[in-house]
């Protein structure tokens, strides 16, 4: 094994091995022998998250297993490291979907529906509440999809309905297969005013377009909050209706993404591939004057000089 990805696998134990206590970026650096800026870079790099994203989601898990085990909220938020209740709830929004004390009794009385389909990518679950979609997961096994939803929540009342849900598979199937650039489904997310700002700003990276971490967080008005705008995406809860997968590193990197690297880059492929046959496609039956920004335009623009020409 490479002797960096050896590192930064040994900065992940001692995180997981003490999630409660405060790791600062020095220490586990000089604990895995690397300076504190190049473990910064690697740990990202290797991970897809920063140092303390993991951190972060390492307690969030620990207070979630203590919850499930039937631990009262309060012990159990200051048995993880936050350092009071509101740390949490500040957070309970999108990383639980509901407040710390629903969580804790496993979600009763929400009523969720999924369904499991063949995809592209894999295996992929849809589920829904009767607001909106709530999850869209991408995996190898439907046992394994259904039962990470229902760990999730319990308590909830979890049906497999794929009727019902059967039109907004299909919107999603005709996305990836490139019929439909364009995706509007109801969503049923909580999250922080940043989280959706970011994830706004994710809706509108044009179809087979990519944008770094750092691009998003200029566009958003906070060039500071790279690492932010990378915990953004790395807890969305709905694959492809916010794509996440358009954000790079700014070296050009796929960098991480949870169903895996290997989609992502299969993922921005297909979308790539696809704007290549619409603009060639375009090309041909352009005018001459349009023909050399067709080529050269993003999808955007292609479709507003294909109109305006169509017009004359």
């Amino acid at each position: 094994m490479n002797t960096q990805i050896e590192q930064i696998q040994r900065a992940c134990e001692i995180i997981q091995a003490n999630p409660e206590e405060r790791h600062t970026l020095g220490a586990l650096a000089g604990r895995v022998g690397l300076s504190r800026f190049h473990f910064q870079r690697a740990f990202t790099q290797v991970v897809g998250i920063s140092p303390r994203a993991f951190a972060e989601a390492c307690r969030l898990g620990q207070v979630k297993s203590a919850l499930k085990n039937g631990e009262r909220v309060t012990p159990a938020i200051y048995d993880a490291g936050y350092g009071s209740s509101s740390r949490l709830y500040e957070r309970a929004g999108t990383a639980l979907g509901m407040t710390p004390a629903t969580y804790r009794k496993g979600a009763p009385g929400v009523e969720i529906d999924f369904t499991i389909a063949d995809s592209p990518l894999g295996r992929l679950l849809l589920a829904a509440t009767t607001r909106g979609v709530c999850r869209v997961m991408i995996g190898d096994s439907d046992r394994a999809l259904e039962t990470d939803l229902r760990e999730e929540y319990p308590h909830a009342t979890v049906r497999r309905n794929d009727r019902m849900l059967s039109a907004r598979v299909r919107t999603l199937l005709e996305h990836l297969r490139g019929k439909s650039p364009h995706i509007e489904l109801p969503l049923d997310v909580r999250a922080t005013a940043f989280q959706w700002r970011v994830w706004r700003h994710l809706q509108a990276i044009p179809y087979g377009e990519t944008r770094t971490y750092s691009e998003v967080a200029a566009a958003i008005g906070k060039p500071t909050a790279t690492r932010a705008v990378a915990r953004a995406c790395a807890t969305n809860p709905v694959a492809l209706l916010i794509p996440c997968h358009r954000v790079i590193g700014t070296d050009g990197s796929l960098r991480g993404y949870r169903w895996g690297v290997e989609r992502k880059e299969k993922l921005l492929a297909r979308e790539r591939s696809q704007v290549r046959e619409v603009r060639l496609e375009w090309v041909h039956f352009a005018p001459d004057p349009l023909r050399s920004q067709l080529l050269a335009g993003p999808l955007s623009f292609l479709a507003a000089a294909v109109l305006s020409a169509a017009s004359r």
